[in-house]
């Protein structure tokens, strides 16, 4: 245990910070603002030191550990952490919402509750990737649905009240099996604990593993999100205002994944062997199904918000790939797809402030007169077609290599899933291209033209988009950069995983359909020596 809560200070400091603002002497925004960016910028200033000074990126072990006693009967404790896991996702975490801070700058309607609200998400999202006690991680969880709720409902579009019921409807419906998961794990057995650690230790019934891993499947697979589990996402995107669309893409549907390892993975593994060919299915699904969807919208948010469940696809592969590279390709995806997606939200955001539309039918040549953001357009679309040079591709690209070249599935389904989820990478930079050319090639709209002020960039836009594509480009061009804090941890994980494959093979003497998939026999140590 540190002699210091650095983890503590990082999540409790935004969300201590935020109880001022309503005391805060402010009319239009302009002061409240400011706190907000100057306690925002103080927290990831900490995290960074923290991570530089604090941090051990050779090992494997959970780091920077704090725990308290918080309810001694249930062994109920305020225990946060981190590892090679959870510290990318921090970092992520702290770098979006910051910039997600600046970038609702232009916010006039209750700014003091849009701040305070911000700083709330601020800890709440960090906590999330830090806890080590799941019933505490059910609570952080529940915790950051509330200020979503409240940023769509209150600040949303014409449909507002309608998205941010859908949002609340599932994802505190999916977080109903959390909670029960939760329970059932701590206290199963002869000792009550709710340590992520000793709950991983305990030794379940196969059975039982089955239920908690398909019921936390349903839960992260809200968030993900996963079809058919999907549809809130696009209805919130739809009617959300910029700097919300940075936390829905950049930070919360990274948790999904995130829990699917840690919890999913790392607690259950020998559910997670059987399960692991339905998260490849699902994935090819997510890539090809919502490539497709987002290729026929014609709402330019919604056909972001498509394409951002295509991309979390390759997340569900590289965590049932078996293989390290598939595994870090998984992390490095969530981390890639924080940045991209957030920058290219925002530029829907900061485009639809000019065009007051979000019709792609009512745009066209734009570009003429917003140079640029259209270059910035162009950059962060680039990205997201996975071109290489950018991390998506390099994110992409351990994905697909490590699925294709994993010993745990017959040759005949990688190679069937592969064409398939081919057809969604092909089609990916066919409806980004499409859509840069309707909104700012060819011929402008007078309409649009004469009754809009289409005024370019601001410096404060270009500062944001600057700083999300320094990371996605230095990622693109080195990937060490980000693997190197992850990679002792995901190895650790996949070898674990690894040695759940034959303990499955031999467990079930009449296999079910889908542990047909795996070649188990390749990954049974052999007992000679």
């Amino acid at each position: 245990m540190n002699s210091f809560p650095w983890l503590t200070t990082i999540i409790l400091f935004p969300i201590l910070a935020s109880l001022a603002i309503p005391v805060i002497p402010d009319k239009d925004g302009r002061t409240v603002r400011w706190y907000a960016l100057i306690v925002a910028l103080l927290d990831f200033t900490l995290l960074v030191y923290t991570f530089a000074n604090h941090y051990d990126i050779h090992s494997d072990q959970l780091q920077l550990v704090e725990s308290y006693t918080w309810i001694p009967q249930i062994d109920l404790r305020w225990s946060v952490g981190v590892d090679g896991i959870s510290m990318p996702l921090i970092l992520l975490t702290g770098f979006v919402t910051t910039l997600a801070v600046l970038a609702a700058w232009p916010v006039t309607f209750k700014p003091k509750l849009f701040y305070f609200l911000m700083l709330i998400m601020f800890g709440g999202q960090i906590a999330v990737f830090a806890v080590q006690d799941m019933l505490l991680f059910f609570l952080v969880w529940e915790l950051e649905l509330i200020p979503v709720y409240l940023f769509l409902a209150i600040w949303g579009g014409k449909k507002r009240l309608y998205a941010s019921t859908k949002f609340i409807l599932y994802t505190a419906g999916g977080s109903l099996f959390i909670l029960v998961a939760a329970l059932a794990m701590g206290f199963y057995g002869d000792t009550i604990s709710f340590d992520m650690r000793t709950l991983a230790a305990k030794n379940y019934a196969h059975n039982f593993q089955l239920f908690m891993y398909a019921g936390l499947l349903i839960a992260y697979g809200v968030k993900l999100p996963i079809i058919p589990l999907h549809t809130w996402l696009p209805d919130a995107h739809g009617e959300a205002t910029a700097p919300v669309h940075m936390l829905l893409a950049g930070v919360l549907l990274k948790m999904g994944g995130y829990a699917l390892i840690r919890m999913n993975a790392g607690m259950l593994p020998d559910a997670h062997a059987t399960f692991a060919p339905v998260l490849v299915v699902l994935g090819v699904v997510n890539i090809v199904y919502a490539a497709l969807t987002s290729f026929a919208q014609r709402n330019l948010k919604r056909k972001i918000a498509y394409s951002s469940i295509s991309h979390m696809g390759f997340v569900l592969i590289g965590i049932a790939s078996f293989t390290d590279l598939g595994m870090s390709g998984a992390v490095l995806q969530m981390v890639s797809h924080g940045l991209i997606g957030a920058s290219l939200f925002f530029l829907v955001g900061a485009t639809y402030d000019r065009t007051h539309t979000l019709m792609l039918d009512e745009m066209g040549g734009v570009g003429q007169k917003m140079k640029k953001i259209f270059a910035m357009f162009i950059a962060c679309s680039m990205a997201s077609l996975a071109l290489p040079g950018m991390s998506g591709f390099v994110a992409e690209l351990m994905v697909f290599v490590g699925f294709s070249t994993s010993d745990a599935y017959t040759s005949e389904f990688k190679v069937i899933m592969v064409l398939i989820a081919a057809i969604g990478v092909i089609l990916t930079p066919i409806y980004l291209l499409s859509m840069l050319r309707e909104i700012f090639y060819g011929t402008e709209n007078k309409e649009l033209v004469e009754h809009e002020e289409l005024i370019d960039a601001e410096p404060r836009e270009v500062f944001i988009i600057a700083c999300l594509l320094v990371p996605i480009i230095g990622v693109g061009f080195y990937p060490k950069l980000l693997t190197q804090i992850y990679d002792s941890t995901t190895t650790t994980l996949t070898a674990h995983l690894r040695d759940s494959v034959p303990t499955i093979a031999h467990k079930q003497s009449n296999p079910v359909a889908l542990g047909e998939f795996f070649r188990a026999p390749k990954l049974v140590k052999s007992s000679e020596g």
